[in-house]
Parts: C-alpha cells; structure tokens; sequence
C-alpha cells in the first residue's frame, strides 16, 4: 500500500508543479515580455501557446486526480493543494 501512496503522492505534486511552473511562465510573458530571449513576435506567441498548453494540461491532470484519488486530509498533498488554491484566489 504504501507504493501506491508514494505513486499517488508524487502525481499530485507533479501536476501541482507543473501547474505553477505553467502559470508563472504565462506571467511572466504577459507581464515582461522584454525579459525573454526571444526576438521575433512568433517565438513570443509558440512560446504562450506552449505555457497554456502546460496550464491545461495540469489542470486536466488536477481533475483527474481530485475525480479518482483525492487526497485525505491527512496526506501531505491536501497541505500542499489548499496552498495552491489560496493563491490562485487572490
């Protein structure tokens, strides 16, 4: 039992990463676009559609794990996904 805990656990902070890793990378492009190394107006816009498709892509990976194997209060993931959501409704 206790792999499966361990396998579950690092897919919850895996799509949690990924989701901030996705959305401070859109911040950052909205926010700075200057800060980036690329030149040309179409690397700014693969480079967006990139960071969206990761958002989502975690996103979807959130649903499905909050659907099927939803942390208990007592795993650390629970701790780590009411973080993630108080900051997300600032």
């Amino acid at each position: 039992m206790a792999y499966r805990n361990n396998a579950i656990e690092y897919l919850w902070r895996k799509a949690l990463a990924d989701q901030s890793k996705a959305r401070a990378s859109l911040d950052i492009l909205l926010d700075h676009p200057a800060g980036i190394g690329d030149h040309s107006t179409g690397d700014l816009y693969d480079n967006l559609d990139e960071a969206l498709s990761c958002l989502s892509d975690a996103e979807d990976r959130i649903g499905t794990l909050q659907k099927y194997y939803a942390p208990t209060s007592t795993e650390p993931s629970e701790q780590v996904k009411d973080t993630t959501q108080e900051e997300g409704e600032e």
